[in-house]
């Protein structure tokens, strides 16, 4: 095997009816192979969209990466008559394996019914170790032999395909130790890490129906193995460090709820704003727990404003593919963070009892590229949000500290004419929203126009990597506002923990009244 390029299993979201796990069935691929040649550009309907070809997550793997599929003769790996290609003895590492636990649910090939989620956990077990054998053979059989304990694999969810692999995870009676060790990364898509909620309310426990009670916190803490931290917090978006790395996990997040056609628009409208139109935008990441349920951080997470799926679904985009395949194969992780040391009111109000909600925004992308690696807008309802009492209370100063996004970033994806040029460059689009102010809990309309920001300026940062063991990185900056596209300010660091470094840069100086004081954040490391 050639880290980091592993096995990818895919495991697909839900399929309420029968009919649905019949077309699941009879898709190769799961709906993983499907791609989309539009785009939407803004968030109004009534504007034409883009086009913008992406030619699925399957093929682009296969032209990106050399991964191949698995099946022969017209039958998958998990068949009793499967066997491998001609000359071969198992499967490459650099192969896409569809886990098909719908298929025993469809009328094709079972009885039409849906089985409980504890039993697709403990088929992912089961196909994680056979493809843990093949590999292995394949290896052997090339004269390279790959002792079972060395083989790595990752997984890919979209939906309920997600809880499905954090029960796999997360619960020690439905899989082995075993199989759960070979997990070496998770990406999620659009998963109800914390639920679904409709109407405001989460989905009832009682309701067995098509399986929708598999999205109740009651039953997720079950089957999840998160009592006690669904008694302490009334969430269960959370993974324990014991039981799986949370910097392994990423978490990508639609915010296109307009978009999502099932149940005719039902859906969206029920489940309502902040959402991709079947799950909540807040219920959409993990977080990390120890094993005495305090809380540990937060799992790499983006936003891309896609809908839960259909023709502008987040899994058939070029956003998600680029922190999928970045995430997976990527050379440098980036955390993004803005630290808020000051925010100062308008002038009439500063010695008032004021109360203000400040919407911090960002758009990340890479050096030439069309698309965003992030995308958080507060018309699309998915920017990160503090009240003026949170940013100016003594004592708080954890929100003071804005997570705002995850990036990684890729020798091999970067564009130059100089064929020697390691650097690793992209932007960063930073905003704050001007709030609506409250003075004596009544809303204050003076100085407010809508749309406007107390701060609004792009991040320009160029990183180049140590050439040698023991060598310094190099890091650049520049603000537009000082000069346009340019990065040409060193940026010193602080070593931390976990071969980490911490990098700061300051926003422009201002004086204005409102205004915005503090410095974005960056803790950088090597990946992979």
């Amino acid at each position: 095997m050639q880290a980091p390029y592993y096995p990818i299993i895919y495991v697909r979201g839900y399929a309420m009816t029968e009919g649905e796990r019949d077309e699941t069935a009879s898709d190769p691929f799961c709906g993983f192979n499907l791609g989309s040649t539009i785009y939407r550009a803004a968030i109004d309907k009534d504007a034409s969209p883009k086009r913008f070809i992406f030619e699925s997550p399957v093929l682009r793997l296969s032209s990106d990466f050399g991964y191949s599929d698995v099946y022969e003769h017209g039958t998958d790996i998990m068949d009793s008559d499967w066997q491998p290609r001609s000359g071969n003895a198992g499967i490459a590492s650099r192969s896409v394996v569809v886990y098909r636990y719908y298929d025993s649910g469809s009328t094709y090939f079972g009885d039409g019914k849906a089985s409980p989620i504890e039993t697709y956990a403990r088929g992912l077990d089961t196909l994680i170790l056979r493809v843990r054998d093949l590999v292995c053979a394949q290896s052997a059989h090339e004269g390279e032999a790959l002792a079972p304990e060395d083989f790595r694999c990752y997984l890919v969810a979209h939906s309920m395909g997600g809880l499905v692999v954090r029960a796999f995870l997360q619960n020690t009676a439905l899989g082995s130790a075993t199989a759960r060790g070979l997990v070496d990364k998770v990406f999620t898509y659009a998963t109800p890490h914390n639920g679904i909620d409709v109407g405001g309310i989460n989905v009832p426990s009682w309701l067995s129906a098509n399986d929708m009670s598999n999205f109740n916190r009651d039953r997720m803490a079950g089957y999840l193995k998160l009592d006690s931290a669904f008694a302490k917090y009334g969430r269960v978006d959370y993974v324990r460090e014991s039981s799986f790395p949370l910097e392994r996990i990423f978490c990508m997040i639609g915010t296109n709820r307009s978009d999502y056609e099932a149940g005719k628009g039902l859906s969206r409208t029920f489940v309502g704003q902040g959402s991709d139109g079947l799950v909540k935008i807040a219920n959409a990441s993990v977080w990390g727990l120890d094993d005495k349920d305090n809380i540990t951080g937060t799992a790499a997470t983006a936003y891309c404003y896609r809908s839960h799926s259909g023709v502008f679904g987040i899994v058939n985009s070029e956003e998600a593919y680029q922190n999928l395949t970045r995430f997976l194969f990527g050379d440098v992780r980036v955390e993004l963070w803005l630290e808020v040391e000051s925010v100062r009111l308008p002038a009439e109000i500063e010695h008032d009892d004021i109360d203000a909600l400040y919407q911090f925004e960002l758009l990340a992308s890479p050096r030439g590229k069309r698309w965003l690696l992030s995308r958080r807008v507060a018309e699309e309802d998915s920017p990160a949000c503090r009240t003026h009492k949170q940013l100016t209370t003594q004592g708080a100063a954890g929100a003071r500290n804005v997570y705002l996004s995850t990036v990684f970033l890729a020798n091999r994806a970067r564009i130059s004419n100089n064929p020697d040029d390691r650097t690793l460059s992209y932007a960063m689009d930073v905003r704050v929203r001007v709030p609506d102010y409250e003075k004596n809990n009544a809303f204050w309309p003076n100085h407010h126009y809508e749309g406007s920001y107390l701060f609004r300026d792009s991040l320009i940062i160029t990183m180049d990597p140590p050439q040698a063991a023991g060598a310094d990185w190099s890091v650049k900056y520049g603000w537009d506002s000082n000069r346009v596209g340019s990065a040409t300010r060193k940026l010193a660091y602080t070593a931390l923990e976990g071969n980490k470094m911490r990098l700061e840069v300051p926003l422009p100086a201002s004086a204005s009244k409102p205004g915005i004081a503090g410095k974005v954040v960056l803790i950088a490391s090597a990946w992979n």
